[in-house]
């Protein structure tokens, strides 16, 4: 049938009661508050949207209550999935503006309403509890996928989803079934992180959240041998093979050790284990570790005397002791990997946001661990109170001097030493002119990434010569631009006048929108269906014509209820320009020529240029090249989309005498239905001029007062009260028999588009920015959003003030955050691009403002990475080994050897930079000049002792032999 799963409320038995019953009750039920396990389901918001204006949902919103032409049909959520998946959905959908969720009930009663696209299967999803000591619950949308293969084919994967709240049990069992492993066969389930790191999954209960698997995660099934062996090798906990087998966490003491008692390791490559979620932590500790100045501060003990217990911004000097503890098992040289849960312990005590087991960020729990631990080691033991003071001129020199001196008699601990510089910000009112600046410390630099500023759209346009099909076309606009911009792209590779287009959202056979010239791109998505319509006339000089919106209507025979019939839309409705007096007839083959492609018009045996002529030669005063070309053209108009402006209830596509708002035009329902329904095709009106239509049509005028429609012994006027505006609520209805429609209207010839030569377009992808683009970003001046404001101590009120941000001076470790994750209403997303940053000699003198910075040159020394996408992922991190000056790669408890050309890559995240000045051995910080006086004694005594140390070396551990 034309509307399949119609179940129409009969408006004749107390339909618009039965609308209210389903908005009273799908109301109440929305409400329903998340309990863990409950199962909710996606609807596409766009379909949802349509089910609000025909039941009348909103109080605002009514003036369309019970009418079919919004009548939203079967529930179709193909807009929110991947083509061709009948439950993968696309990407970075977000809840509210792409989906809305309703719970079981409220679902059920839709589809018993309504009923479910053919072919599609409900998209369902579980509520899942987060966090481990704050639980809140929310829908899972997204699944996680992961990836399925067996030990001895791991190029073969299986892609499968499963909950969050899924055991590991759960998989394998999916496993088993998925390549055919009997109950009774033992199996071991391994987490492949790279093409050499294997770790246990070992705890059945364990929840795919509390085990840390990540989208996209390659799990393995390895079979036991006949023999009793294993192909992976023995299972005992102890071994740690050139595969990097990683040993899964047991216990419950502070540390566990791999193998107590060894001395052979090398200190500081020691692996953390994750305790659930935890790569994040363990990510940021193994950059901080390879820190030089920072971990011999700890190392050293130096700590103990600047332990300050009595700091009430502080944690009582337990973050300190917690991290020094930790740092001191990597560093003893025992243990291949140690399990901080100790240390997590403490972390989630004074940052509950860290306590649970859900995914976090590094760079987050970074800027809370470097604040924690300078306030535990703060030396100011009362901080005095400062004024602070504007600039009002004075020279950079003197006001960045008397900042930093002011931040240090409040803030002076070894995190300031090591990582805090200084920036200058200058901020304009736009008002006043009011010039503000100020010097403020960092931590950190958050360096923003260079977005795309371009993003392409596929269109198609339609353009006036009828016979031409619809041109699908593939466009580059402005990310931040507006409907013009469109219309301007599209006419450089059209030719088509940017001022003759009407862009519109067109779903389910109607225009969901009309848009205006000055409305923003970036409330058209990704997946919207957009077709420009080329008009005849100039849009701002023509007033003889009006452009008016058309629908295509099926009408059932059967009777109706009270005053609405039984009509269905199909088809893809259209704009055409009328001139503003026409008479009926010509005004039914004005239309029959805009629909002349795909509306068969005489004998099917006949030759198409013979019926095509027929259809030209019917009266339109057609001068132009396809007879139509000098008829229409549009009036002045903008294409506002109305907002909600009250209307009476008007019931919608009726034939009521008494309605107002439509008429029905050309020719009585008799001669309609029963003209067209012979044998001989040639009996219908277009072959002998008869009256007998293919269709009638009704003028619906809802809710704008621009345009008023008189009809006059067969003359049609449109007359307007003021300058015409397009609006979805005031078309043209074409209602046809369903036995016309099916002898006439061709609906694959309706359908059929050309695709342009621009949709073989791939975009190029930008292949890296230079990290010194984004701090020249950083550096760049800004308008602060409306969101944003700042208060001006002139105007005594807030301004969206200009904002350039300037640095000053750098600490001798430079931690520099990439900003790649981005949020807007529009989209979420992790920028992948890569950042090319330098391993060695970054020179950031050119950056500096300061005249007196003298030169400023960097080497690397840690990397965190982040994998995957947004709100989920894997951390892991590169670092340079102090005593060995080798990179390795830290992931989890995994550590192996790396090389430079590893490092840079698109997961790159936050970034270490230590300043060549300030590296061991060159006497920079307080711990690094006594060790070095002890080292040249140390090496002084050597000399005087030499011929000592041969026979007993084991007694004599501080003798040290040089070449």
């Amino acid at each position: 049938p034309a509307c399949p799963g119609r179940l129409l409320p009969n408006m004749a038995e107390g339909g618009a009661a039965e609308l209210e019953t389903q908005r009273a009750d799908t109301a109440a039920l929305m409400k329903t508050p998340l309990k863990k396990g409950d199962t909710w389901y996606l609807v596409d918001s766009r379909w949802f949207k349509q089910w609000k204006k025909y039941v009348g949902f909103d109080s605002w919103d009514k003036y369309q209550m019970g009418d079919q032409n919004v009548y939203p049909g079967p529930i179709d959520n193909s807009g929110l999935l991947k083509d061709g998946d009948s439950q993968a959905l696309k990407e970075h959908l977000i809840d509210e503006l792409d989906y809305i969720l309703v719970p079981t009930e409220g679902w059920n009663k839709l589809v018993s309403w309504y009923g479910l696209t053919e072919s599609q299967e409900p998209i369902a999803r579980k509520v899942v509890e987060q966090g481990m000591f704050v639980k809140h619950c929310k829908v899972e949308v997204y699944l996680t996928e992961l990836k399925l293969c067996e030990n001895g084919n791991m190029n073969s994967v299986i892609t499968r989803r499963f909950s969050k709240a899924d055991i590991i049990d759960t998989i394998e069992k999916e496993m088993r079934k998925l390549f055919s492993i009997l109950d009774e066969k033992e199996i071991r389930l391994w987490n492949k992180y790279m093409s050499n790191t294997f770790e246990p999954l070992n705890k059945p209960d364990s929840t795919i959240q509390d085990a840390g698997l990540y989208q996209g995660q390659v799990l393995v099934i390895e079979q036991k041998n006949e023999d009793g062996t294993w192909p992976r090798g023995p299972s005992t906990n102890n071994v740690k093979n050139s595969n990097y087998c990683i040993p899964p966490y047991s216990g419950y003491n502070s540390y566990d050790y791999l193998e107590p008692g060894r001395h052979s390791e090398q200190a500081g490559l020691c692996g953390l284990s994750n305790l659930g979620n935890t790569c994040f932590m363990n990510s940021a500790v193994q950059c901080l570790s390879n820190t030089p100045p920072l971990t011999e501060y700890f190392l050293s003990d130096e700590y103990v005397d600047e332990l300050n217990h009595d700091n009430l911004l502080g944690m009582k000097g337990e973050i300190a002791n917690a991290y020094a503890d930790l740092i001191k098992q990597m560093w003893s040289g025992k243990y291949s990997y140690v399990t901080p849960r100790a240390f997590k312990t403490q972390v989630g005590r004074f940052a509950p946001q860290f306590s649970g087991y859900q995914q976090q960020d590094s760079q987050e729990l970074l800027a809370f661990l470097l604040d924690g631990l300078h306030e535990d080691l703060n030396r100011i033991r009362k901080k005095p109170y400062i004024q602070l003071k504007d600039a009002e001129g004075r020279p950079d020199e003197v006001v960045a001097k008397e900042a930093w001196e002011n931040h240090r008699k409040r803030n002076d601990s070894i995190i300031v030493d090591i990582f805090h510089g200084l920036f200058k910000s200058t901020l304009v009112c736009p008002e006043c002119a009011k010039i503000s600046v100020t010097f403020d410390p960092f931590c950190y630099l958050t360096l923003p990434l260079p977005l795309k500023k371009e993003r392409t759209l596929e269109v198609f346009l339609v353009g006036n010569d009828p016979l031409t099909k619809p041109m699908q076309y593939k466009i580059v606009v402005p990310k931040i631009g507006i409907i013009s911009d469109l219309c301007e792209a599209l006419s450089t590779l059209s030719h088509v006048p940017a001022d003759k287009m009407v862009v519109t959202d067109i779903y389910n056979h109607r225009f969901h929108r009309i848009f205006s010239m000055d409305e923003n791109l970036s409330s058209i998505m990704e997946r919207d269906d957009i077709f420009v319509f080329e008009v005849t006339g100039s849009r701002t000089e023509d007033t003889d014509m009006v452009v008016i919106p058309v629908y295509l209507r099926e009408k059932y025979r059967q009777p109706s209820y009270g005053h609405h019939s039984n009509t269905c839309l199909f088809g893809q409705p259209f704009m055409i320009s009328v001139p503003r007096s026409i008479t009926e007839e010509k005004l039914y083959n004005l239309l029959l020529m805009k629909m002349c492609r795909y509306v068969r018009t005489c004998n099917e045996n006949e030759d198409e240029e013979g019926s095509l002529h027929f259809v030209k030669d019917l009266g339109i005063n057609g001068n132009g090249q396809n007879g139509v070309h000098e008829e229409g053209s549009p009036s002045e108009m903008e294409t506002d989309e109305q907002d909600d402006e009250s209307s009476q209830d008007q019931e919608l596509p009726s034939e009521n005498e008494n309605s107002q708002s439509e008429e029905s035009v050309g020719g009585d329902n008799e001669d309609s239905e029963n003209g067209i329904g012979t044998d001989d095709p040639c009996k219908g009106q277009l072959c002998h001029g008869q009256k007998k239509q293919l269709f009638t049509f009704q003028f619906n005028n809802l809710g704008n007062p621009d345009i008023n429609y008189v009809k006059d012994d067969r003359q049609i006027r449109f007359e307007e009260s003021r300058q015409i505006r397009l609006d979805e609520r005031t078309y043209l209805a074409l209602d046809w028999d369903p036995e016309v429609k099916k002898r006439w209207f061709d609906d694959n010839a309706a359908e059929d588009f050309e695709k342009h030569e621009s949709m073989e377009y791939r975009p190029q992808k930008k292949m890296f920015v230079k990290l010194k683009d984004c701090i020249e970003l950083f550096t760049t001046k800004e308008k602060l959003g409306a969101e944003d404001p700042w208060y001006c101590p002139n105007c005594k009120q807030h301004q969206q003030a200009t904002k350039k941000l300037d640095l000053w001076s750098l600490p001798p470790v430079l931690v520099v955050h990439l900003k790649r994750f981005s949020y807007s209403r529009y989209w979420r997303d992790k920028l992948d691009t890569l950042v090319d940053f330098p391993i060695s000699d970054l020179d950031m003198s050119e950056f500096l403002i300061n005249p007196n910075a003298g030169r400023c040159e960097y080497n690397l020394i840690a990397v965190s990475n982040h994998y995957g996408g947004m709100g989920g992922g894997h951390y892991t991190a590169f670092a340079k080994n102090k005593d060995d000056n080798k990179w390795y790669y830290f992931d989890d408890t995994s550590v192996s050897s790396a090389t430079e050309d590893q490092i840079v890559s698109k997961a790159a995240y936050v970034l270490f930079y230590q300043r060549q000045d300030t590296v061991s051995g060159t006497g920079y910080f307080a711990h690094d000049h006594s060790a070095k006086e002890e080292t040249s004694a140390a090496l002084g005594a050597a000399r005087d002792s030499d011929e000592d140390c041969n026979e007993n070396d084991a007694e004599n551990e501080n003798c040290m032999h040089t070449n």
